[in-house]
């Protein structure tokens, strides 16, 4: 459930809208082995210069990663320093508005069933455990209830004129949840109870309350 923070994603693939800068991205992503600053230079018939600041800045963004190489035959005192050669990076950036993260919900599952085929335990059973495991790493790495909820993309929305429950106003599994609403709502919950007693939140309790708009749980204050 843990993801790079929103605005991270937005600035990288915004980054993508500069014809040179995407230039870059396309030519590492398309080669066969890391790319150093003088074959991008060369390749896209731009300067040095220019190939290595696109080729950085791709970088810090997470698009690309590095790794630092010298030529074949050349090695020891007098080699040189190794070149800076960059590659694309495995993980993809995603952004959706609203936001959704069907990635969760599809390592959830997979992790599930792969339990139950080696265990034999029975898949539901699996799922709403490992969604509740998930769901507290969620909420210890947060820190707090409120914060967690955010990140994860829920929109929270404290109601202090309904008894002060928090409305999630999104669902970030909105069209699995319309496609297999009982299974998705059941992992829902679970995972949204696990991030409550990660974030050492006593004061609310994670509900099933389905309705129009807004995701199937809400959390209504716990009972003294």
């Amino acid at each position: 459930m843990v993801t790079r923070p929103l605005p991270d994603r937005v600035a990288a693939l915004a980054a993508l809208d500069d014809p040179t800068r995407r230039a870059v991205f396309d030519l590492v992503a398309r080669a066969g082995t890391a790319v150093g600053r003088d074959a991008a230079a060369d390749a896209l018939d731009v300067s040095r210069r220019v190939a290595a600041f696109h080729l950085d800045r791709l970088a810090e963004l997470g698009l690309l990663t590095v790794e630092y190489r010298r030529p074949p035959g050349r090695g020891g005192p007098g080699a040189g320093r190794p070149a800076k050669l960059y590659r694309r990076a495995e993980d993809e950036v995603t952004v959706s508005v609203p936001e959704r993260h069907y990635d969760t919900v599809g390592g959830l599952l997979a992790a599930a069933v792969a339990e139950s085929v080696d265990t034999g335990a029975p898949v539901r059973e699996v799922l709403h455990r490992t969604a509740y495991k998930s769901g507290r790493t969620t909420g210890e790495a947060a820190g707090g209830l409120l914060a967690a909820l955010e990140d994860a993309g829920y929109e929270p929305r404290r109601e202090d004129h309904d008894g002060g429950r928090i409305t999630l106003g999104n669902c970030p599994f909105h069209r699995l949840a319309r496609q297999f609403t009982a299974l998705v709502c059941g992992v829902n919950l679970q995972l949204l109870r696990g991030v409550a007693d990660g974030a050492g939140d006593r004061h609310y309790l994670a509900v099933l309350d389905p309705g129009p708009g807004r995701c199937c749980v809400r959390l209504q204050p716990a009972a003294p």
